[in-house]
């Protein structure tokens, strides 16, 4: 029989998984509560048919596509993909991804070594492909174990861990990779630092570089994964497939790890 991990974190309220803008809340309702809904949904009821009084529990949930574990499109990153893959084209939607991108070998990349803010070159993915004796295969899920993953659920999460930038991103993608993930908030370093590095040195570039090299190949990546430092580099299955949501820029999913012990 198969072993899962669970890669996800919850959706919940009161634990900062986003800034506080785009926090999701959760309106939890009571077998109680819905009770006036059922009567109203089939009329010539009355409370006393329902066995204690009680209906259906149920919950209102207001939230973002890329609240939780989400799968972001390239439509997230930018119009157009793929200007150095064939010529741009109009970026996939969430709805548009291939299933079979989503249920593929995985590997682990470990960078919970680098320091918040660091933004990991092409020789540093090298060089840890090599620690962990993997050569890298179209469609493997690369996803990267960063410092931030210990840190979810405190105040510091979103500021914290390193990120991916466009030389490393396009160092994953022109080896066929199409579907990569991280722990932290986002894929690229923190907003915070990255702000930093432009005022120093004046180079635009630098903003959300990861995610744009979606403009030259395109691909997905999940954010927000959880229990990534219980993988080894490779020899499991990653498992996200995301909501089918029209049109959208990401979708949520219950990413999981399978090992076939």
């Amino acid at each position: 029989m198969p072993r899962f991990v669970d890669l996800s974190i919850y959706l919940e309220n009161d634990v900062l998984s986003d800034p506080p803008p785009l926090a999701p809340k959760i309106t939890y309702q009571t077998h109680q509560d819905t009770l006036p809904e059922f009567l109203q949904m089939i009329p010539g009821t009355s409370a006393n048919d329902y066995p204690e009084g009680q209906a259906a529990a149920a919950e209102w949930v207001t939230l973002t596509t890329h609240s939780g574990t989400h799968l972001d499109a390239p439509w997230h990153f930018h119009a157009t993909q793929d200007a150095k893959a064939g010529g741009a084209r109009p970026s996939m939607t969430i709805d548009e991804i291939p299933l079979d991108w989503c249920f593929r070998p995985g590997v682990k990349l470990d960078f919970r070594h680098l320091p918040d803010g660091h933004v990991v070159s092409a020789a540093e993915v090298e060089a840890e492909l090599g620690r962990i004796g993997h050569v890298l295969q179209p469609l493997d899920i690369v996803v990267v174990n960063t410092r931030a993953g210990s840190r979810y659920g405190h105040s510091d999460y979103v500021n914290t861990g390193c990120g991916m930038g466009y030389e490393a991103t396009m160092y994953l993608l022109e080896r066929g990779v199409r579907l990569t993930g991280t722990d932290a908030w986002s894929w690229d370093a923190p907003f915070s630092y990255t702000a930093q590095r432009i005022a120093e040195t004046g180079d635009a570039s630098l903003i959300w570089e990861g995610h744009k090299a979606g403009r030259d190949i395109g691909y997905c990546h999940l954010e927000k994964l959880h229990n990534l430092e219980s993988l080894p580099g490779h020899g499991f299955t990653i498992c996200c497939f995301p909501h089918k949501i029209r049109g959208a820029s990401a979708g949520w999913t219950r990413a999981v790890a399978i090992f076939q012990d």
